[in-house]
């Protein structure tokens, strides 16, 4: 497949990924980021949130993620070249864990370069809006 077979409108791709409080863990250790409302309730309740909240750049890899096993699974061979969102609501991560979903669609088309609309939801709420990634075919 190439990005110029797509049309703008299409839905190109639906992703699930689970989130865990250990998936949080693993992060915070990666990034260096051991802010306590992402990894202790009684923290996170303490600051006014519901519960424990995933750090805003794991969700964004999740994202990130979600476009390259799509591209990747298709054969497409394209770069990543822009992403850009803003946080909407957290991704509230209670004890047993949640879900985040991802929706890709065609906003813009122009030969090999495509502008993915992306739809982030966790729990019925979007987590980012608006959010695009761009696209070019190498």
């Amino acid at each position: 497949m190439n990005l110029s077979d797509l049309a703008v409108g299409e839905t190109v791709f639906t992703a699930s990924y689970p989130v865990g409080r250990g998936h949080l863990a693993a992060y915070a250790d990666a990034s260096g980021d051991h802010n306590p409302i992402h990894l202790d309730e009684a923290a996170a309740k303490a600051a006014g949130l519901p519960d424990v909240i995933a750090h805003g750049m794991y969700t964004m890899g999740l994202v990130s993620r979600a476009i390259l096993e799509w591209a990747a699974a298709n054969g497409i061979d394209a770069r990543l070249t822009e992403f850009t969102a803003r946080f909407a609501k957290p991704v509230v991560v209670p004890a047993e864990g949640t879900a985040v979903e991802v929706e890709g669609k065609v906003r813009k088309a122009d030969g090999g370069t495509v502008e993915l609309a992306i739809t982030a939801v966790s729990a019925g709420e979007r987590v980012l809006a608006p959010a695009r990634a761009t696209l070019i075919q190498r």
